[in-house]
């Protein structure tokens, strides 16, 4: 292979990447979306395949919110415990997906599931992740009251990771939802202090403080689109950078 022809290298080399629950669901809204599965598979393989140690956290939302049942008289606990499981659903749908196109995988679940998945054990979890397996965190962080945006920092901070990649059907963050303002303006860099201060809805403020006090660096940025998880691990001009 030429010297030009060589894959630059990864800027990052241990990642959390955080999808949401919605983006399994494509274009359908709800449940899970095979497609969809596939293509992020893929994208996946190939950020491992560059050496790339990665870490999976999935929300539930396409199948359960556990805020949704809770307003509507739920008991909020009882709500989020539903919301962990779905997490649970759509880690089991990745692992799936990603064996399937040869990439070995484990489903580590904050809540005891020895049937489907692994108990989470942060240096079991670093392990895995050095022997090149993708490994998943679900069932958020086991506790009420958190979102899995928190657990993504959560164990980013643990697991000593050196960037969150979040993936979204929007392409970084706006100064309003670019769904319903046209107008809207897209932000290219921004500032813990920003997300904290300015309620941009990137993350809840206890995701973004625990990013912010272990300088974990956020790259907000457009799922959809081929190949954008590799554009954000070699820190290419894509979405929106916080840090």
């Amino acid at each position: 292979m030429a010297a030009a022809d060589v894959e630059p290298a990864p800027t990052y080399r241990r990642v959390v990447l955080k999808l949401s629950g919605e983006a399994l669901a494509g274009n359908r809204g709800y449940g899970i979306d095979p497609e969809m599965l596939v293509a992020i598979a893929g994208q996946i393989r190939a950020v491992r395949d560059l050496g790339v140690q990665a870490a999976l956290v999935v929300g539930g939302g396409n199948i359960w919110r556990g805020i949704a049942g809770s307003s509507k008289g739920m008991d909020r606990a009882t709500a989020d415990y539903m919301g962990m499981l779905a997490t649970v659903i759509n880690a089991l749908a990745l692992q799936d997906s990603l064996e399937q196109q040869g990439v070995q995988t484990r489903v580590m679940s904050a809540i005891e599931m020895r049937q489907v998945a692994e108990m989470y054990i942060r240096r079991r979890a670093i392990r895995h992740m050095e022997k090149g397996r993708v490994v998943i965190f679900a069932a958020g962080t086991g506790n009420p009251y958190f979102s899995t945006d928190t657990t993504a920092a959560l164990r980013a901070a643990e697991i000593e990771a050196e960037a969150i990649l979040m993936a979204k059907k929007v392409d970084g963050v706006y100064d309003s939802d670019p769904m319903k303002n046209p107008e809207a303006v897209k932000f290219e860099r921004l500032s813990y202090f920003d997300i904290l201060n300015r309620s941009l809805g990137v993350m809840d403020s206890t995701a973004a403080s625990l990013c912010k006090d272990n300088n974990i660096p956020i790259i907000v940025f457009k799922l959809e689109e081929s190949g954008n998880i590799m554009r954000a691990i070699k820190k290419e001009a894509i979405g929106t950078y916080i840090g």
